[in-house]
């Protein structure tokens, strides 16, 4: 054996310190995507944008391995896109696409609220409960970062009372799209700013599920799409183009 070479560790039975490096670098794995993914929500990670993978290890604080991976699925997601010799760009959001795509999104969420009326366990239709009474109580209050910070858990509960992990992988990137379009919706279409809309349509779906009612649960879910679909209207007449994507320039007096 040449001296010098590194060996292969084995792994013992009862050595925990290979699972738990495994645990860590997955971790960091998800944390870099779910850092991302909020950069790209809130627009911090401009649509149109072209960057490198060092750009994003530097806004993330993640190094190259979890920030790689997390790129990889947000490709995967439509949000970014890989160009090969330019670097990477934040995918630029077109309205007309991302309407289509509102229809994928009822359809499959038909499917998954139902599911979730049907099989939530006690412990999931108490976490929905107590969801709606926070969005009852903080109904007059909540900032548009608080919103979206109970809708990404409002999501999760609903993925897990429907008990299918490979919905997630279906639905996750859809919810992410969306949660930018209201994101962009609230914060520079003037007039648009309050939440008692979304709120509100929340909260029936939250009550339905969790009551197991489900004819109720899917009108619910259908009315919350319908009301993200009211918002393209609005973006469409309002929204400066440039802010769908940077490389377009600004309108004068926008």
């Amino acid at each position: 054996m040449a001296k010098g070479r590194s060996q292969p560790r084995l792994v013992e039975i009862g050595d925990t310190d290979a699972p738990k490096k495994r645990r860590n670098r997955i971790n960091f794995f998800e944390l870099a995507y779910q850092r991302l993914e909020e950069m790209l929500v809130r627009c911090e990670l401009r649509p149109g944008r072209f960057l490198t993978m060092q750009d994003l290890q530097d806004a993330t604080g993640f190094g190259r391995t979890p920030v790689h991976h997390a790129v990889n699925r947000l490709a995967a997601d439509t949000l970014i896109v890989i160009r090969p010799r330019h670097g990477l760009q934040i995918a630029p959001i077109d309205l007309a696409r991302e309407r289509v795509l509102l229809r994928l999104r009822r359809d499959i969420e038909r499917f998954v609220i139902q599911l979730a009326a049907e099989r939530a366990s006690q412990s999931d239709r108490n976490q929905m409960l107590h969801m709606e009474r926070l969005l009852r109580e903080k109904r007059d209050s909540l900032t548009l970062a608080e919103f979206n910070t109970l809708d990404r858990k409002i999501d999760q509960m609903i993925l897990a009372a429907a008990s299918e992990p490979f919905l997630e992988h279906t639905l996750r990137p859809l919810h992410t799209i969306f949660r930018r379009i209201g994101f962009i919706h609230h914060s520079f279409t003037s007039g648009d700013s309050n939440l008692d809309g979304t709120t509100d349509c929340h909260i029936a779906v939250l009550n339905a599920v969790a009551n197991r009612h489900v004819e109720r649960a899917v009108a619910a879910s259908d009315a919350l799409v319908a009301f993200v679909d009211g918002m393209f209207d609005v973006m469409e007449a309002r929204i400066d183009p440039s802010l769908l994507d940077c490389s377009v320039e600004p309108l004068l007096g926008a």
